[in-house]
């Protein structure tokens, strides 16, 4: 049972950062980043960062923790938040500000259980003016991932917020409640970080980051199972905003020519 789990929402402050040691291949250059620039560091009005990526042209992915006041559990002024693709080493690909934000209807931030706070912990950011870039490219969603499947994760986190990190594969351990349990590397900064499957050779985000905890003296990372929270997200952002029709979100991914792959540990 998720009773086990001792929870910590693995959001960070930009202040707290220092070195670590991690298995995480850092992607330094543009080579090794090249397709994972559709991934990005949110700075957070001032008050830290977390991760994001896009999943369309005008449209961030990250945990809705990220948008609240860790000490105050206010929500963040959203047009406050800078969303920086791809930022590596002091430079981003595309800079933009967010317009709009929208949580999951379902996301209190005060809950106290690991599973209701993690498994509609999610949100969407309109971005102020979309990315047309052909070097970001955004991701296609997915169905959440089997017990045993291998995924990755692209995130920046403490001791790495220059540069993301990619963890080529690890395990998703147990789904339960609508929580995913795996076996990610994640640290503080992480939260919002996309978890990829990789079934047809094309990353496809399947979870974002929520927290991080401890199963039975494991680290264990945990995300919510995407497909019904965001589908339910993406309702009550298309009201929100009043535009017609909700957007198609699930996909076999296959039209994102990447040539990314995770490798064989």
């Amino acid at each position: 049972m998720l009773k086990r789990l001792m929870l910590i929402i693995a959001m960070c402050m930009a202040g707290q950062a220092m070195a670590q040691d991690t298995i995480l291949q850092r992607l330094d250059t543009g080579d090794e980043g090249r397709a994972w620039e559709a991934v990005g560091r949110l700075d957070l009005a001032g008050r830290g960062f977390c991760t994001g990526a896009l999943i369309a042209p005008d449209l961030v992915l990250t945990a809705a923790h990220c948008l609240f006041d860790r000490e105050t559990g206010a929500r963040l002024d959203h047009e406050k938040i800078e969303f920086l693709a791809g930022w590596r080493n002091g430079r981003a690909s595309a800079y933009r500000w967010v317009r709009r934000a929208v949580v999951h209807p379902d996301y209190r931030f005060d809950r106290k259980l690991p599973a209701d706070r993690v498994r509609n912990d999610l949100a969407v950011l309109k971005l102020h003016h979309p990315v047309r870039n052909t070097r970001i490219i955004p991701f296609a969603t997915d169905r959440h991932p089997r017990q045993g499947q291998q995924i990755g994760v692209v995130s920046y986190a403490r001791g790495r917020a220059d540069a993301p990190s990619l963890e080529q594969m690890c395990d998703v351990m147990e789904r339960r409640e609508g929580v995913l349990i795996t076996s990610c590397d994640v640290d503080f900064g992480a939260s919002g970080a996309p978890m990829f499957s990789f079934d047809t050779g094309v990353p496809r985000v399947v979870s974002v980051v929520s927290a991080m905890a401890d199963m039975d003296g494991r680290k264990v990372s945990l995300g919510t199972q995407l497909e019904g929270p965001l589908q339910v997200l993406m309702a009550a952002y298309e009201q929100a905003a009043g535009e017609g029709g909700a957007r198609r979100m699930f996909s076999t991914g296959t039209d994102r020519a990447t040539g990314a792959k995770f490798g064989k540990p």
